[in-house]
């Protein structure tokens, strides 16, 4: 069976990347795997950024199946995103995207 990556990909002032990490990694990380749907999370630092103000990262993780994705969303993304978005107010921007392992 084929994997699906969820990628997200966050774009921050400089100053506010440090209190991201510890965030993601007290926070989001630990539901996301104590919940046990989504495996593999990890958060990357993206290199291939150029700008002086800002940081970017890429939070990833595999997904049996786009529905389990979207039920996940629905139950746990929603309120981890808005909690980040109380945290952080709109300092913090990210897309996502969805992958499949070719």
């Amino acid at each position: 069976m084929k994997k699906l990556i969820f990628n997200t990909t966050y774009s921050m002032p400089v100053p506010d990347a440090r209190n991201f990490v510890i965030w993601v990694q007290q926070t989001m990380l630990p539901a996301i795997e104590q919940d046990g749907v989504l495996d593999e999370p990890r958060l990357l630092r993206v290199l291939s950024h150029h700008d002086e103000q800002t940081e970017c990262f890429s939070l990833q993780f595999s997904v049996p199946n786009s529905a389990m994705l979207h039920k996940w969303l629905l139950r746990q993304g929603q309120p981890l995103d808005e909690e980040m978005k109380r945290v952080f107010d709109n300092r913090i921007v990210g897309f996502s995207t969805l992958m499949e392992e070719v």
